[in-house]
């Protein structure tokens, strides 16, 4: 049986990918900030619930410790993530981005990816499969941000993009520190989520599809790679 922790995972992608992967026979932990929508959706997927806060360190640890009193783990999904938007649901531009906004964006997207994956390596490294998917984005992309064909080229956001080109330089290195692992960071697409006020293009059930594939990869599979539903991405 595999067992996973989803972050993020009351809802949206998260909620989605969860729901995907219990059909799949994994065993799930649903994990949430909000002590109220988290157990509610648990209860409807399922799946566990384990309380988790990725910007609290003794959140993260208590679930750790959780989680390895249940058994252990052999997924992690790092999917808790939050973008950059202002009054009327307009993404912040490069003019009106300050420190303080950037740091916002990076505790959850950035520091608290990193506290997650420190506190669970250990049990993942218990495992005989043990797989790491980081939820990037197209606008980590800097091939993509410099074409001006492309559609990430227009997008006026700082803070969002930058984060996740973080989180692609942190999976490439998880993944050379770990080569036993398959570690990679997954686009889901323009997604109509939450996290960018349903203004998506793609529905969650569209948008989770590579994230569940990479959370079943096996031994064999890629590691240290930035995919989408396509294939590989470029850098």
């Amino acid at each position: 049986m595999t067992t996973t922790l989803i972050t993020g995972a009351n809802k949206g992608l998260g909620f989605e990918t969860a729901r995907r992967l219990l059909a799949a026979g994994h065993t799930v932990y649903v994990t949430s900030r909000d002590a109220e929508r988290g157990p509610r959706a648990a209860d409807r997927l399922g799946a566990r619930f384990v309380l988790l806060d990725v910007t609290d360190d003794a959140s993260v640890e208590a679930a750790a410790k959780s989680v390895e009193a249940d058994g252990g783990l052999d997924v992690l999904v790092n999917n808790a993530g939050i973008e950059s938007r202002g009054e009327g649901n307009t993404v912040v531009g490069a003019a009106e981005v300050t420190a303080d906004h950037l740091r916002t964006v990076f505790a959850t997207n950035v520091l608290g990816l990193v506290r997650v994956t420190h506190a669970f390596l250990p049990l993942l490294e218990r495992s005989a499969a043990p797989v790491v998917v980081n939820v990037s984005s197209g606008l980590a992309s800097l091939a993509a941000l410099t074409d001006p064909t492309r559609p990430a080229y227009s997008y006026p956001g700082l803070a969002y993009p930058a984060s996740k080109t973080a989180v692609n330089a942190i999976t490439v290195q998880y993944a050379k520190a770990f080569p036993g692992m398959r570690i990679n960071a997954v686009e889901p697409g323009y997604t109509a989520t939450d996290l960018n006020g349903h203004t998506g293009t793609q529905t969650v059930e569209e948008g989770a599809e590579i994230i569940v594939r990479m959370a079943r990869t096996g031994p064999a599979g890629p590691t240290g790679g930035y995919f989408d539903a396509e294939g590989p991405l470029a850098w």
